[in-house]
């Protein structure tokens, strides 16, 4: 009487479940990432006691650094850039906030320029960004 033997099969990785569980955890810490919106400049903004305000959906973001460069993004404007910039916009500034965020040590007088840049151009909405202040 003969038995069957049965082949040893040799194991296998199966890398189809490893896969999928790493484009899991990439999509998740694509996900809970949290992106630097001044990559190019420190900003350090004043604090404030007053209320936090929803987020325009049509907002330009100045930012003004210590040293009173302008920029937008990480693009460094010149004062008559900005305003070209700004007047470009035409009608539609009208409807749009212009958001500055100006370093704590910037000086008084190149804050209230670039406010008067974005009057001129036709903003109706002008914004100050501060941080919220830190209670003892």
């Amino acid at each position: 009487m003969s038995f069957l033997r049965r082949r040893r099969e040799e194991p296998r990785l199966e890398l189809t479940p490893m896969i999928d569980v790493v484009f899991l955890l990439l999509i998740f810490f694509m996900i809970s990432t949290t992106f630097v919106e001044t990559p190019g400049i420190t900003i350090k903004l004043p604090e404030s006691s007053a209320e936090a305000m929803e987020k325009e959906p049509q907002e330009i973001k100045i930012y003004l650094s210590r040293e009173g460069e302008i920029w937008i993004g990480d693009e460094r404007l010149s004062q008559e850039e900005l305003q070209v910039r700004l007047t470009g916009y035409g009608s539609q500034a009208q409807e749009m906030t212009f958001l500055l965020l100006a370093d704590r040590e910037a000086l008084h007088g190149r804050v209230v320029q670039l406010m008067d840049l974005a009057r001129e151009a036709g903003f109706g909405k002008l914004a100050i960004a501060t941080e919220e202040r830190k209670r003892p």
